[in-house]
C-alpha cells in the first residue's frame, strides 16, 4: 500500500466515525444507512465511469453534514464540515473538490445548474438514486412523518414552479413530493449507469403512487 492510499484509508475511516455520530441524530431518512447506501452507489458509479474513487467516496460520506435541513442553517452546516476537514491531512485540491461536490449536488427545488466535474456527477447520481425506488418511497414517508407533513390531500395540487425557499418551507404533501421532485430525477441523472438504475426505480415509484391513489379513493375494489 502506498503512502497516499494508506492516508486515504485513514481519512475514510475517520469520516465514517464522524458521520456515524452525526447521522445517529436523524431518523428522517438521513440516517447512517442512507449514507452507507449512497457511498456504496458512489463507489460503484465511480468504477463504471472512471471517476476518482477516493474523492467520490469521501464526498458521499460527508454529503449530508452541511445539509440545511439537518442544521440550524446552511452556513452552520458548512462551518461544521470545514471544522472536520481542518483535522484531516487532505491535499488542498482534494479538499476543494470534495467541498465543491457537497456544495453543488443538492436538488434545492430544481433551481441549481448542472454540476461540473465527473466526481460531482457521480455523487449527485448516487444521492438521487437513494431517493428513488422502494427505499426512496420509505425515506419520503419517514421524512414527511418527522416533519409533520400530511400524506395526501387531493385538493392540494403539486407545485409546478418553486423558489428554493418555497421548496423548503411551503405547504405540500408526501404524495405531491413525488411530482415536485422524485418523478423528475430520472431525467436529471448525469451518468449512463445512473440513468439505467434510475429508470427501474422510477417505474416502481409510479406504480406505487397509482396504487396509493386508487386505495385512497377506494377505486381499487
Amino acid at each position: 500500500m502506498t503512502l497516499d492510499s494508506s492516508t486515504n484509508e485513514t481519512i475514510l475511516r475517520a469520516a465514517c466515525a464522524f458521520v456515524k455520530e452525526e447521522a445517529s441524530r436523524h431518523s428522517d431518512g438521513h440516517d447512517w444507512s442512507h449514507i452507507e447506501r449512497v457511498t456504496a452507489l458512489a463507489v460503484t458509479l465511480a468504477q463504471h465511469m472512471g471517476a476518482d474513487p477516493f474523492v467520490c467516496e469521501l464526498a458521499a460520506l460527508l454529503h449530508d453534514v452541511p445539509d440545511e435541513k439537518l442544521n440550524d442553517s446552511l452556513e452552520a452546516g458548512m462551518a461544521k464540515l470545514h471544522a472536520w476537514l481542518d483535522t484531516q491531512p487532505l491535499k488542498s485540491a482534494t479538499r476543494e473538490s470534495v467541498v465543491n461536490i457537497i456544495s453543488t449536488i443538492s436538488y434545492a427545488g430544481g433551481q441549481r445548474d448542472s454540476v461540473g466535474s465527473l466526481e460531482a456527477q457521480v455523487v449527485q447520481d448516487a444521492d438521487r438514486l437513494d431517493a428513488l425506488g422502494a427505499i426512496g418511497i420509505a425515506r419520503t414517508f419517514a421524512f414527511s412523518g418527522a416533519r409533520g407533513r400530511e400524506m395526501y390531500d387531493p385538493s392540494l395540487p403539486p407545485r409546478e414552479q418553486m423558489t428554493r425557499e418555497e421548496y423548503r418551507n411551503g405547504r405540500s404533501t408526501t404524495i405531491n413530493h413525488f411530482y415536485e421532485k422524485l418523478f423528475k430525477l430520472k431525467d436529471l441523472m448525469n451518468t449512463s449507469y445512473g440513468k439505467e438504475l434510475a429508470q427501474q426505480r422510477h417505474d416502481y415509484m409510479v406504480q406505487f403512487v397509482e396504487q396509493f391513489k386508487q386505495e385512497w379513493a377506494g377505486t381499487d375494489r
